[in-house]
Order: C-alpha cells, then structure tokens, then sequence
C-alpha cells in the first residue's frame, strides 16, 4: 500500500512540474513578451502609417468644422461606431486621451494600411473580433472633420 500511495505522489508531483503552471508560455516567449512594448500604454509614440505625418490641433474646436464631421461621421460610421460606447469598432468618445490626431487620420484615411502595419490597429482587430475598419474613402478634409467632432465628445 506504501507504495502504490509513494508511486502516485511521485506521478502527480512529475506532472505538476511538466506542466510547468499551466500557462502555455515557455520561460523565453516570457522574457520575449516582457521585453516589447505595450502600443496601448505607449501610445504617444505611435502616429500610424498613411498620409498624416504631423497635425497640430488649434487650440479651441471649430464648431464649423466639427458639425461638418458630425454630418459625416452620422452618414458613414454609426454602422460600426457609437460615439460614447463600444459597439462594433470602438468609441470616439475621448479618442484624443488614447491616441495621437496624426494616428486617428491615419485610420480614418488608410485603415487596410494600418491593420496590416501599426500595432495598436493590429491589437485592435483582435480586440475587436477581427472586424476590419471600412475604408470609407473620405477627403484629408472629411477626415478632419471627423477628427474635429471627436473632440467635442
């Protein structure tokens, strides 16, 4: 009996440690995942790829502008987007707080670009079921637009 009780232990003790916690990472894919940044709390460096390289913001929103996006966001991107809550895609509401003005263009004008390259937008796809961004082909100008009604959320 001693030993069957004695050979168990041993098994049970051998596959507690083969399987090495159970969480499917091995030691290096740990040190590797620790040692890349994370886009979402470093996201004041990334601008995106695409046509927007620089974009200063005025300081005061114009209300022209912004009723102008508002036309166009309501026209364009409520199928996927809500502007205070998570639906589809994801909320504009506070935008500005999460990402740069240069990157929301980026996404709004060059969406196929940013998933295949940036790494928010990638995260983002899979946070958000693989559901792509619809490029809806809109002007540099419509664009902003969009991006001046953000900042009145």
């Amino acid at each position: 009996m001693k030993k069957i009780t004695y050979l168990i232990i041993v098994v049970a003790a051998t596959m507690i440690v083969a399987c090495g916690g159970g969480d499917g990472q091995s030691r290096k894919d740990k040190i590797l995942a620790k040692s890349v940044k994370d886009p979402y709390q470093n996201w004041q460096e990334y601008k995106g790829v695409g046509p927007i390289k620089d974009l200063t913001l005025p300081e005061q929103v114009d209300a022209q502008l912004a009723s102008k996006g508002l036309e166009i966001f309501d026209s364009k991107c409520t199928a996927c987007h809500k502007a205070e809550k998570k639906f589809i895609g994801p909320a504009p509401k506070d935008i500005l707080s999460r990402r740069n003005p240069e990157w929301i263009m980026n996404m709004i004008l060059a969406p196929e670009k940013m998933v295949a390259e940036d790494p928010i937008a990638k995260k983002l796809l899979v946070e958000f079921n693989g559901s792509p961004m619809a490029n809806q082909n809109l002007t540099e100008e419509e664009a902003r637009a969009v991006l001046e009604y953000f900042r009145t959320l």
